[in-house]
């Protein structure tokens, strides 16, 4: 298990404050997948680890056919076509999941736990993890490459660690942040990724071309989560009233935040197309905008463990 690179800091951090796009907005309610309370708990086996939503006519993801939603505790949650390959939902784990990742064809997907331990399934192939590192600040999230064949770890002081044939291309683990790194997302090449801030602030790298930041902006929330255009020519920020911030190329299509859910928005992925999200909330709930459709939710069936991320298929 090695890790090419850890994070040096890079001194110039949010790069401006100026708002891009005219559409960045936290407002208007859109269209959302009713949070039905169904769904079997993950972890057990392959039979009921399935959701109960199956797949739901007319579901769109990136292929459009469905998402995964996974839980603190390590269990996922299938909704459309997405299937069950495995989960840590019944093992005793050192420290709790923070996020999930799909494979390339959607055969597989990996899982990571804020020590950095990475765990793959289906043809997600392990790489190597920060799990026996000791480290400054918990991973938060984890992006692939786009070949499938490494992936990127990204801890909340900024740390950034590069596992296959994944690239360092800098990172903020030496900076002293106003706000902790809660999400990043790789460029369409791969050959560069942006970090996002509580408070909006970007951080860009490599060939990561810089749209935008809220790091000036007073937000009624933090952000949580980000995005990436699908042409790779903007992003997508989430906060965790439900709040959407669209930079660059990215088009704002409705959020949550004049109608905030019962519980916080924790992910954010966008559809194949690009011409939509999806959110999800530590209850499970599923709010689609755009030409994203609802599959299916985990809803009750994550009640002894929150949703911390949402995957597509």
């Amino acid at each position: 298990m090695k890790v090419r690179k850890r994070g040096i800091a890079r001194g110039a951090g949010i790069k401006g404050a100026k708002i891009t796009t005219a559409a960045v907005a936290a407002a208007s309610l859109g269209v959302f997948g009713v949070q039905a309370l169904t769904g079997d708990i993950a972890g057990a086996s392959p039979q009921t680890a399935k959701a109960q939503a199956g797949a739901l006519s007319g579901c769109s993801a990136p292929d459009g056919q469905g998402y995964w939603q996974v839980s603190a505790s390590g269990g996922v949650f299938t909704n459309g076509a997405a299937q069950f390959y495995g989960s840590e939902g019944g093992t005793a784990l050192n420290k709790p999941i923070v996020g999930i990742a799909p494979s390339v064809d959607g055969r597989g997907y990996w899982l990571v736990a804020s020590d950095g331990g990475v765990f793959s399934f289906g043809d997600a192939p392990f790489e190597g993890s920060t799990g026996a590192i000791h480290l400054n600040a918990p991973i938060v999230g984890i992006v692939p490459t786009p070949d499938g064949q490494g992936y990127w770890l990204v801890a909340s002081d900024g740390g950034v660690f590069a596992f296959g044939d994944a690239t360092f291309y800098g990172s903020e683990g030496a900076t002293v942040l106003n706000k902790p790194i809660v999400g990043m997302a790789a460029t369409k090449d791969g050959r560069g990724y942006w970090l996002v801030a509580a408070d909006g602030g970007i951080f860009s790298f490599g060939d990561a071309t810089f749209y935008g930041s809220l790091g000036a902006v007073a937000l009624n929330k933090p952000i949580v989560a980000m995005a990436p255009a699908r042409n790779g020519n903007g992003y997508v920020l989430a906060a965790s009233d439900g709040g959407i911030f669209a930079f660059g190329a990215s088009h704002f299509y409705g959020s949550a935040a004049s109608s905030p859910p019962n519980s916080p928005v924790v992910g954010v992925a966008g559809t194949f197309t690009g011409n939509g999200y999806t959110l999800t909330t530590s209850g499970g709930g599923v709010y689609n905008y755009g030409d994203s459709s609802f599959c299916g939710v985990s809803g009750s069936a994550s009640s002894n463990s929150p949703i911390v991320g949402l995957a597509f298929y």
